[in-house]
């Protein structure tokens, strides 16, 4: 039985959801955020985060240069990438991605490197939490048995365990990890009380406790199934609506005005979470026996879309006389939703692809990316400032198309048609652009 005491925390994954959660929870508790990425932990180390989700003032607010667990009575966050620095924690808090691999089956790999890590250093009575999305039975079946294995004690014995899942925004600096109610559960119903008093000591925003692990591992991965369902409902319609050259926006703004009707908007489906989410729950439903119809048809329909913002970008093109070979275009945004700097999954890169596919050459400008790691994952280049050198040169030139991707704030500021030759077009995927400024939006 887990025998109270003074929690000390280890959080195990310092990206967009590990570091604000050690931030938060080292204002009330002794923290070490642990990462294999000693780069990551030298710039966090230095008071900066790339992921932007945090601010130089509020991390060195937390940050202190000695590891807490080793300390009494010492709160704040110490970053880490040694494992015996969270040899002293009595809880957990796994916080590592959860990717699908080139087949869209769910790769638990980080899953386990990160509970092996754990059970190097797990003690009696100590409690493992994870937060990674997950199809429903990964923490009990694939996560449990490695800490049993690596540690030699055993569950729900020696250690327990909880589940909570995160509910990160990225990019979101209204709603940020305190303001978002948490769901917590437990691997008894002792642990499950003492995991939802844990969250609810920094969540503002409260908590749900679940009756089981499996509820709140089920009532994750539904939240994004939920809302890609939705999205490529407008998607499917936007096609439709397209070949009747009628606006999706403005049906959609014309429907919105009824009280109960559900204000999504069509558009990229791309990111860590909604475009992947998916795929756990219909892996995990086709291992039971039951093969997906609606999931697996709404994450096909959502993947189609760069192709076919690409195809309409064309038709505009070849319309206004514009040869499609040799075009110059301008792609504004690569990652993977606005004013955030993540571009893991980002579908703008298949709108790019299939415009280079027509012969069409595509200049790409984020602001709010890091050129070399588009490069370096995409294998193409991308302009972080409109005052660069080499891209103020090529603005110069004038495009034959502009495509606004990603709806950064700072397009905002832009007048496109400085940009755009005088038979250009410009194809707003996002709807936020004035719509008199444009010649077509998704």
């Amino acid at each position: 039985m887990y025998m109270s005491r003074q929690d000390k925390i280890a959080v195990i994954g310092l990206g967009y959801v590990g570091l604000p959660l050690a931030r938060l929870f080292a204002t009330k508790y002794a923290v070490v955020g642990f990462d294999v990425n000693q780069k990551r932990i030298e710039e966090l180390n230095a008071g900066k985060d790339s992921t932007q989700e945090i601010s130089k003032d509020l991390l060195k607010s937390v940050q202190i240069n000695e590891n807490p667990l080793s300390v009494a009575d010492k709160l704040g966050l110490y970053c880490s990438s040694s494992d015996e620095d969270i040899r002293n924690a009595n809880i957990f808090i796994v916080t590592v991605p959860t990717p699908i691999d080139k087949h869209n089956r769910p790769d638990l790999t980080p899953l386990y490197r990160s509970s092996e890590t754990v059970g190097n250093v797990l003690k009696k009575n100590d409690i493992v939490i994870y937060e990674s999305t997950v199809y429903p039975g990964v923490t009990e079946e694939e996560c449990v048995p490695v800490l049993e294995k690596v540690s030699g004690l055993k569950f729900n014995i020696d250690f327990y365990v909880g589940y909570s899942p995160e509910r990160i925004n990225p990019g979101d600096k209204e709603h940020t990890v305190e303001k978002i109610l948490k769901v917590t559960s437990g691997s008894t119903p002792e642990i499950g009380k003492i995991v939802d008093n844990l969250y609810k000591s920094v969540i503002t925003a409260g908590t749900h406790l679940a009756p089981t692990i499996k509820v709140a591992e089920a009532s994750k991965v539904i939240e994004n199934s939920q809302r890609d369902l939705n999205i490529a409902f407008m998607n499917e319609l936007a096609k439709i609506f397209s070949l009747m050259d009628i606006d999706t926006h403005d049906v959609l703004e014309a429907a919105g005005t009824k009280w109960n009707f559900l204000k999504f908007k069509p558009g990229l489906v791309g990111g860590h979470c909604i475009g992947v989410d998916p795929f756990y729950l219909a892996q995990k439903a086709q291992e039971i026996g039951y093969y997906s119809e609606l999931i697996l048809a709404a994450r096909r329909l959502n993947d189609s879309m760069g192709a076919f913002v690409a195809s309409q970008v064309v038709k505009l093109m070849i319309k206004n006389d514009i040869k499609i070979k040799g075009a110059q275009i301008l792609n504004l945004g690569i990652t993977f939703k606005e004013n955030c700097p993540d571009i893991r999954n980002s579908k703008a890169i298949d709108v790019i692809t299939n415009l280079k596919d027509y012969g069409a050459e595509v200049i790409t400008y984020d602001p709010c990316a890091d050129s070399p790691e588009v490069l370096k994952e995409y294998g193409i280049p991308c302009y972080s400032s409109v005052n660069n050198k080499i891209l103020s040169e090529a603005l110069k030139n004038k495009f034959d198309a502009i495509i606004l991707t990603v709806a950064h704030n700072e397009y905002t500021d832009f007048t496109l048609n400085e940009y755009l030759k005088d038979n250009g077009v410009i194809y707003d995927v996002k709807g936020v652009l004035d719509k008199e400024s444009v010649d077509q939006r998704l």
